[in-house]
């Protein structure tokens, strides 16, 4: 089975996703804080901000592993936050998940860790038992293939580095034949020769594909030269959405305050000379 051609139907249509006043709270604290926004299909956006802003619950809130208490998400017209069921399953499948620990089976080898992610696809009967058709196994390795990793498929995946292991993550979620990819800061236990590996193969899912991908990063050197579109966060609340080109030094140390040394560094956009740039507290339309 070709990726690419699984892929073209979905390429020629756009895909809309829509957050609306989102809000989800641990006890009294607001990890996300009236989140609205709205992202077209095929884009890769970054999210950003420093630890602790709302960055990876707005992510899961999404793919509805956390549940909000209030507001909601749509995805072409269908309300996210109102699946159950089998529906919800298939919205996990539809919004495919990349975890910062990778979260592989370690004792499984690595062709059957990309394969669990078409258990979303098969009758109940079948995952039980795991007997894997043969389209879905050459799917796997075809998803493998894209990323140089075939030939360890037969490898347990703890005797993994950890960007193999990543790519192996990235693998499993490709074969979900997903519309959206959230990647929770994929990279941030890697090295930087991993990291370029992993965001490589993340630019080609989202360029090669068409699928779109919103990804969590620290980083904001990577965040430029990644993403076509940066969404800031800061105490749970959205306070930045724009172009890359458009996050100035002023506003990422708002945004970073006693991290921003560290995210920084000396790369950092000067202000430009246009006066339509979304201020700190205000999200810019979408």
């Amino acid at each position: 089975m070709n990726l690419e051609e699984d892929h073209l139907a979905l390429i020629r249509e756009p895909r809309m996703l829509v957050v609306e006043g989102l809000t989800c709270r641990f006890g009294a604290k607001a990890a996300v804080d009236n989140a609205s926004f709205s992202i077209s299909r095929g884009g890769f956006v970054g999210v950003i901000g420093r630890s602790g802003a709302g960055k990876s619950t707005l992510l899961r809130t999404i793919n509805r592993l956390v549940a909000p208490a209030e507001g909601r998400v749509r995805f072409e017209g269908t309300d996210v936050t109102a699946l159950r069921g089998k529906e919800l399953r298939q919205w996990r499948a539809r919004a495919a998940m990349i975890f910062q620990q990778f979260n592989l089976v370690g004792r499984l080898d690595v062709l059957t860790n990309v394969l669990m992610g078409r258990l979303a696809a098969m009758p109940a009967w079948r995952s039980l038992t795991q007997v894997w058709p043969e389209s879905d196994r050459a799917l796997a390795m075809s998803a493998l293939e894209q990323f140089d990793m075939a030939s360890f498929a037969a490898q347990r995946a703890d005797q993994l580095s950890g960007g193999q292991q990543q790519r192996v993550a990235i693998a499993r979620a490709l074969v979900q034949q997903p519309d959206l990819i959230l990647a929770d800061e994929p990279i941030a236990s890697l090295d930087p020769r991993n990291t370029k590996i992993v965001m490589d193969a993340l630019l080609r899912i989202n360029k090669h594909f068409g699928i779109t991908v919103i990804c969590n990063l620290h980083s904001l050197d990577l965040a430029r030269s990644c993403c076509d579109r940066l969404i800031g966060m800061a105490a749970g609340r959205v306070v930045f959405d724009g172009a890359p080109s458009m996050l100035t030094d002023q506003i990422a140390r708002e945004l970073y305050d006693l991290e921003a040394a560290e995210v920084i560094g000396g790369t950092v956009a000067p202000a430009p000379e246009v006066a339509a740039i979304p201020a700190l507290g205000t999200a810019a339309a979408a």
